[in-house]
């Protein structure tokens, strides 16, 4: 089973690796305030209360993702845990001054696996966009080969056997005080000007890592 690239998650609502105005403008301080201080916040204090004097309590998050997950057949403790994970990741995968075209061996392998980068790119938008409902776009790692996945809910690519190295958050609290409805706008600004290529590349290393 795959585990986490890099990021661990845990019990505690660690912050964004930036001042919650950091992203301004293209996501902004009253953005973060909501989703990373209440939403995500709630995530990862109802998953203490449900863990709590249970053989879970004091686990690794992706330890309980992975035992919850149950096939697809959701124990309870399983969308805390993973929405309070994909989140951190989700922070983590954004800087200030971030998007445009990766370089090095990431951009090589987005080549290799995508044909182009510019093929990546919009297959991934498509798949953010398409996610019907709440989810999330990811790419990922498995078997030697960079792939875009979509997901719904809480799910993520370490039940499905892929290091994720790459999400955007597609449900709608992520980004309509911002943009409304216009979901496409939103993926495009995440691409164009907010994703963190180096902790992709960190992870993507991390991911070869541990598959070799």
């Amino acid at each position: 089973m795959a585990a986490s690239a890099a990021v661990t998650a845990n019990y505690v609502l660690k912050p964004p690796p930036y001042p919650l105005d950091a992203l301004e403008p293209h996501m902004s301080k009253q953005t973060l305030e909501f989703h990373w201080g209440k939403h995500h916040r709630a995530y990862v204090d109802n998953l203490k209360k449900q863990v709590l004097g249970s053989e879970l309590e004091g686990k690794p998050l992706e330890h309980i993702i992975q035992n919850t997950y149950n096939n697809g057949d959701l124990l309870p403790p399983f969308n805390n845990a993973a929405q309070a994970w994909n989140h951190e990741f989700f922070w983590e995968s954004m800087k200030p001054g971030g998007g445009g075209k990766p370089s090095g061996e990431l951009l090589a392998l987005l080549e290799r696996d995508f044909t182009s980068y510019e093929k990546f790119y919009d297959e991934f938008n498509a798949a953010a966009a398409t996610q019907f409902g709440a989810g999330w776009a990811w790419l990922a790692y498995a078997d030697n080969k960079l792939k875009v996945v979509k997901t719904p809910n809480a799910v993520n690519p370490l039940v499905l056997g892929s290091f994720p190295l790459l999400t955007i958050d597609v449900w709608e609290h992520a980004y309509y005080l911002d943009f409304q409805n216009r979901r496409p706008d939103y993926i495009k600004t995440f691409m164009n000007n907010l994703v963190s290529w180096e902790a992709v590349s960190s992870r993507l290393e991390a991911a070869k890592a541990a598959s070799s």
